[in-house]
């Protein structure tokens, strides 16, 4: 059973009491990523995701590591592009310890200027990482390169030399604009009664001031780039980008069985096409990405220097089956099947059965039954997948980006036929 509750300062509640378990997952969310920063403060989010850590007025950073072992619980928080979120998972009997000690770092953050100063070599050596790891680092490259400079195109870990040069009230200002009232949702699944859950999130939660809710809205101006990153590796990373429909789009549910036959499962046409069939990369893959107000469908591909061009003709090949109804009912189907797997595999899983109720919440305003995902993936019809692929799988709309040895022009299907 699913419940919602608005507190009076304006924070979401959102629960689903599932019986059968023992273990309660709890998220606090924010509606703040990276999207709501400027270059000039970016990776500020991410920042304050990592300081909520270092210490409260209560509790030492040794003393929130200490509380979540000692219960068996798992801690962590991530931050997005348009979400923060701050999780714990618990044996259900904790459920009144993990929410005082969710309450405490997001109320009473000492955010410490020493801590801070630590925190940001932490944070480059993050980003050190990230660079380190080219199949990973050609997302971030990419989203550079394909957003331009609207606001998704901001690096979530921000950049070293505006990591090291943000200031202790940077950060507090930042926060206290952010992540009061309005801006949150708190998400929790498990064995738990809404009643009895609400009347705790009062206790810890209630004198959080309210603050109004940010509803930002972007204009996006696609215009196909093509950008290299020169490195001296053994692959080429290669993303290719298009837009696609948004998080609410009506045409959401067609485009996640378009991805699915593309390149989001191991019967994909790119996958076998590529992989298997020519042996021309060990990683293929696509996926796709939904924003509150767009979205992105990306095709990435590991592959020597030599073979791109192969590699590109393959994928330009797979385009034009698509965009020409090539796919049999019989594909159609497996696509089908394959998603409503993972959505009902993934729920029986607390963490994901919760970050679908913050998800929801904060898209839709209203939790999407899962029957009517369920249904609305069924109703798909080729003729549907096949005019949203000529939209979005049209090279004159595409942007690409690589790592490695290659030339910009090389990236370009246009020069593909």
């Amino acid at each position: 059973m699913v419940n919602r509750t608005v507190l009076r300062n304006g924070i979401t509640i959102v629960t689903e009491e599932i019986p059968h378990v023992r273990s309660i997952s709890i998220g606090v969310w924010v509606r703040c990523g990276s999207c709501h920063e400027s270059p000039q403060n970016n990776g500020i989010a991410h920042f304050i995701e990592h300081m909520l850590f270092k210490g409260t007025k209560a509790r030492s950073t040794f003393d929130i590591a200490w509380i979540v072992d000692s219960i068996g619980g798992v801690m962590n928080a991530y931050t997005g592009k348009e979400l923060t979120s701050f999780y714990l998972k618990i044996p259900d009997y904790h459920l009144s310890l993990a929410l005082d000690l969710l309450a405490d770092i997001f109320q009473n953050p000492l955010f410490d200027e020493e801590e801070m100063e630590k925190e940001k070599t932490v944070i480059c050596q993050e980003i050190s990482m990230l660079e380190d790891t080219p199949e990973d680092y050609i997302h971030d490259f990419f989203d550079t390169v394909f957003w331009d400079s609207h606001p998704l195109g901001l690096p979530i870990l921000g950049t070293k030399k505006g990591v090291m040069g943000l200031t202790i009230e940077e950060l507090k200002g930042f926060f206290y604009r952010k992540y009061r009232g309005e801006n949150l949702i708190v998400a929790a699944a498990g064995n738990l009664k809404h009643g009895a859950f609400l009347s705790l999130v009062e206790k810890a939660f209630g004198s959080l001031r309210g603050a109004e809710k940010e509803n930002l809205s972007f204009a996006v101006n696609f215009v196909p780039r093509y950008s290299v990153l020169e490195k001296k590796l053994e692959q080429v990373h290669i993303l290719i980008g298009t837009p696609a429909p948004s998080a609410v789009s009506p045409r959401r549910y067609a485009a996640m069985v378009l991805n699915a036959l593309l390149g989001g499962a191991m019967s994909s046409r790119l996958f076998q096409e590529i992989r298997e069939k020519r042996g021309l990369a060990y990683d293929v893959q696509s996926y796709l990405t939904p924003y509150a107000e767009t979205g992105m469908l990306g095709v990435y591909v590991g592959t020597e220097s030599q073979k791109v061009p192969e590699v590109l003709r393959v994928i330009l090949e797979n385009f034009r089956f698509l965009t020409e109804g090539g796919v049999s009912e019989k594909e159609l189907k497996m696509a089908k099947e394959m998603l409503k797997g993972n959505l009902l595999l993934g729920m029986e899983n607390t963490d994901q059965r919760m970050n679908r109720l913050a998800r929801n919440e904060f898209y839709f305003q209203r939790q999407v039954p899962l029957e009517e995902v369920l249904s609305s993936i069924d109703a798909v019809t080729r003729d549907e997948v096949k005019a949203l692929a000529e939209d979005l799988l049209n090279p004159e709309r595409m942007s690409a980006a690589a790592i490695g040895c290659v030339s910009p022009s090389s990236l370009d299907l246009r020069n593909y036929g």
